[in-house]
């Protein structure tokens, strides 16, 4: 009896983590929480075995670049586009001028503690609201406007970002001719990312009916190594409004999802392991620095997104302005300014703890807020 007793609890056990597991992988509310506790780990481990250096290799750069394509084209293929189309303003508002805005506002912040023009590429990198944690912690109810707009505001200002960091980077190193020659090369990347996303969408639309699946998802794979090794970013997630091979069939869905979550993970493995090599005793001003980056980036969002909000019911204003969480763009952004940017990994990484415990703090206001509330007109 106390055989059976030990191996009914034993599988009660696996079944148990399992699910916990799944539950992770699908996006769940401790999303935020497993990224820091991967990051926490892997930091430990890495150190451990004294590995340092990892971040500077070209394949170390593919890879981080590949993440962040995996996560651009997950966070827009989710997006209603019936609630899209009745909300571009509001969406492109949020992405252009939202975008500079909380850039500027960040970066004032962090000018205060450190002149340098590094300071408003920090900035950049944390300006960005995480899609793949939204979607895991999206409250239920918010309007379908409202997740509508958070939605799309945090799939396309991670691209926007993106572009902005590249060349925000080359005038903060001095690159010459970059005042002259960044708007001509802006416009450039901006047509090529069209581009791609007009031939992805194009060939998806004329061939999806007519190829086997194992020749779409090869082709899907292609497609995303092209994105990855030119970095077009903005091209991806403006396909993936476009390519969805998966919509309507839930359990591969659901796999898509899990997908998203491990890359997610996935670099905040690769987070923990470069800091690993780059924190050391005199980091504690750098680590102060990011717990800073973080309030900013959290302050930034709680104007911005009150006043991008300002026509929508009062809960939901509170949703926008309380939504700032950093996760995949901005690791994989420090990880790629690192080797240019000695440090930023360490400003980065509390400022994404930081985001996160605001974030959760900020999910018990919203417990308080009633819905039934009036539109602001």
């Amino acid at each position: 009896m106390a055989l059976v007793r030990w191996r009914s609890a034993i599988g009660s056990g696996v079944r148990r983590v399992r699910d916990e597991v799944a539950e992770v992988l699908s996006g769940g509310v401790r999303l935020p929480l497993v990224l820091v506790g991967v990051i926490g780990v892997c930091w430990a481990v890495a150190g451990l075995f004294g590995v340092s250096g990892v971040h500077t290799s070209a394949a170390y750069h593919l890879f981080v670049m590949v993440l962040l394509a995996v996560g651009l084209y997950g966070s827009t293929r989710g997006i209603p586009l019936e609630e899209l189309r009745g909300n571009v303003g509001v969406v492109v508002l949020a992405v252009t001028v939202g975008v500079l805005a909380k850039t500027a506002l960040i970066a004032g912040v962090m000018y205060l503690v450190d002149s340098r023009p590094v300071s408003v590429v920090l900035g950049v990198a944390v300006a960005q609201i995480d899609p793949l944690s939204v979607a895991a912690t999206m409250d239920r109810r918010m309007s379908g406007r409202a997740k509508a707009i958070l939605s799309a505001w945090a799939a396309f200002d991670d691209p926007v970002t993106v572009l902005l960091v590249v060349y925000l980077s080359a005038f903060a190193l001095g690159t010459p001719g970059v005042l002259s020659a960044g708007l001509a090369d802006f416009g450039t990347s901006l047509l090529l990312n069209a581009g791609y996303a007009v031939v992805v969408a194009g060939l998806w639309l004329l061939l999806r009916s007519r190829l086997p699946g194992w020749l779409v998802l090869l082709a899907a794979l292609a497609a995303l190594a092209v994105a990855a090794t030119q970095g077009l970013m903005l091209g991806v997630a403006l396909a993936g409004l476009v390519v969805r091979p998966f919509e309507g069939e839930p359990r591969v869905e659901k796999a898509v999802e899990r997908t998203m979550t491990g890359a997610l993970l996935l670099a905040g493995v690769a987070l923990g392991v470069v800091l690993a090599g780059v924190v050391g005793s005199g980091s504690l001003g750098l680590l102060l620095k990011g717990m800073l980056l973080g309030v900013a980036a959290f302050g930034a969002q709680m104007l911005i997104g009150s006043l991008i909000a300002i026509r929508l019911p009062r809960y939901d204003r509170w949703c926008l302005a309380l939504s700032q969480q950093n996760g995949l763009t901005a690791i994989v952004l420090a990880l790629l300014l690192e080797p240019s940017f000695p440090g930023t990994v360490t400003v980065v990484a509390p400022a994404i703890v930081v985001t996160y415990l605001l974030f959760t703090a900020g999910a018990h206001i919203l417990d308080r807020i009633p819905t039934s509330l009036p539109v602001v007109p």
